[in-house]
């Protein structure tokens, strides 16, 4: 009686150690006494007990915050950058052979690239060219992953720490450039407006009555104001009669 349940547990070990049931995002990567064989899954899978060596390796897309990371950009500015990097390993077998652990050696890459990268470019780009860096780091370090089997979809900056002198420093440098364009602004309104008085006058001063209209319609104006006191401005062309017969 204990014999048949000793067999009957011995079957029942041997059983679980040779079926595995496998995710569709995850793969078995077997080794045959210590050589590799292939890749199986997903679903059942059978191994041979105690000859067959079963690791497991999800295919679903890993998110690694990169920590903050010291940089000295090109002009001399040391700056705190922090980045995120979304990576998934495409080729199980060479995730597990060609490295021994994949998500640390990844991430050992996106920090020093991250530094590197970074430290060619002033600290303007840094904050002005955001994407074209993102771009730039995702390239670089899914060439350096790729003989290891994972691919780097996507790196992102996250946030860039500068220093309080500096950021006194860009937002007076932010207040002079507004201050320039609103005088720029101002000077490019002056310059078309005394164009258009130019026109005006040189309109005016074709005939006499154009001036004496515009007097007119400036009297107007003034009226309608309501004001207690009223200065007639006199055109020299009234008196040119007088002055000829002073002469």
């Amino acid at each position: 009686m204990y014999g048949i349940i000793l067999i009957i547990i011995i079957v029942l070990i041997i059983l679980s150690s040779m079926i595995r049931i496998l995710r569709e995002y995850e793969r078995a990567v077997i080794f045959r006494l210590g050589r590799l064989v292939g890749v199986k899954g997903p679903g059942l899978i059978i191994l041979i007990p105690f000859i067959d060596r079963m690791i497991k390796v999800s295919l679903r897309v890993l998110t690694y915050d990169v920590p903050p990371q010291d940089v000295i950009t090109r002009d001399n500015i040391s700056v705190n950058v922090n980045a995120v990097a979304y990576f998934r390993p495409f080729d199980p077998a060479k995730a597990i052979v060609a490295v021994e652990n994949y998500i640390y050696a990844t991430s050992q890459i996106c920090q020093t690239t991250l530094r590197s990268v970074l430290g060619e470019y002033e600290l303007d780009d840094l904050l002005t060219k955001r994407e074209a860096i993102n771009q730039r780091l995702q390239k670089i370090i899914d060439q350096q992953t790729d003989p290891w089997g994972v691919k780097v979809s996507m790196v992102e900056i996250k946030h860039v720490d500068i220093p309080d002198q500096m950021r006194r420093a860009i937002a007076r440098q932010a207040e002079a450039e507004r201050e320039r364009r609103a005088k720029v602004i101002h000077a490019e309104g002056e310059f078309q407006a005394s164009e258009k008085l130019s026109e005006a006058a040189t309109v005016l001063a074709r005939t006499d009555i154009a001036i004496q209209l515009r007097f007119l319609q400036t009297l107007t104006e003034i009226a309608t104001e309501k004001n207690s006191t009223i200065i007639f401005p006199l055109p020299i062309e009234l008196l040119k009669p007088f002055l000829k017969k002073e002469k």
